[in-house]
């Protein structure tokens, strides 16, 4: 069996924090990918002081961040500024995460395009590139709130967050089926292109069974703990006695 990955050859830039672009470019380096990370000078991916429990090191950022190769630049510095120019000139994809307009007043998307006409830039945001919210900040339990996930999960007296970063691990999911759908669309164009994935727009398709039963079947099944509206058996039940035979 061979052991050359599917995307060996293709670099990967990865201006990230947290958990759904370093989730996204870690799948693209599992794939094979030469994976950069850039990190901020005086702590690097914030993520890295989540907890101590791997040896010292955090869980998330142990489980995010394996295979791939990480540098320190002051983004906020003309020469900072100028050494990623240099990455992205040769890389194919930039996967991105930093806070709405971050990215932007680095460098200039029409500026990346512009230098490298191949490379591929998906930018993962609470809202996306547009609209009312484009400029707001998010994180996962405030899109897991406006998107209804938490008001579908435990039960009508008590609600509750699902115990996994939802909007997160969906956001970087698809960011990585847009990635290599984009890299298959180059392979016939010689171009690459602007991805934009909203964590609230993913989330809210995973919503959709709850959306349609409300506008078509006049409501939407409550919350109903373990249980579930139209699939068995899902429910807790209680253990039968014992028996030896």
């Amino acid at each position: 069996m061979s052991t050359r990955g599917d995307l060996t050859g293709v670099r990967v830039v990865a201006v990230e924090q947290a958990v759904a672009a370093p989730l996204c470019s870690r799948h693209l380096g599992d794939l094979g990918a030469d994976v950069i990370k850039v990190e901020r000078p005086g702590g690097g991916d914030f993520a890295r002081g989540y907890d101590e429990a791997v040896h010292g090191e955090a869980t998330h950022f142990v489980w995010l961040n394996r295979g791939k190769r990480s540098v320190v630049l002051d983004l906020k510095d003309e020469a900072g500024r100028q050494a990623l120019r240099g990455l992205l000139a040769q890389a194919d994809v930039l996967v991105c995460n930093l806070a709405p307009g971050a990215m932007e007043r680095i460098v200039p998307d029409a500026e990346l395009s512009a230098l490298n006409p191949r490379l591929i830039r998906c930018y993962l945001s609470g809202y996306g590139d547009t609209g009312p919210y484009a400029d707001r900040k998010a994180y996962d339990a405030l899109v897991q709130g406006e998107a209804g996930t938490i008001s579908a999960t435990g039960t009508p007296e008590a609600p509750a967050k699902p115990g996994v970063s939802l909007a997160d691990l969906a956001g970087g999911t698809y960011a990585l089926a847009a990635i290599l759908a984009a890299l298959y669309a180059r392979e016939q164009t010689g171009v690459g292109k602007r991805l934009d994935i909203a964590l609230f727009d993913v989330l809210l398709e995973w919503m959709s069974p709850l959306l349609l039963a409300e506008l078509h079947g006049g409501s939407a099944p409550p919350p109903a703990g373990l249980r579930h509206a139209s699939i068995a058996p899902t429910a807790r039940t209680a253990p039968r006695t014992a028996r030896t035979c």
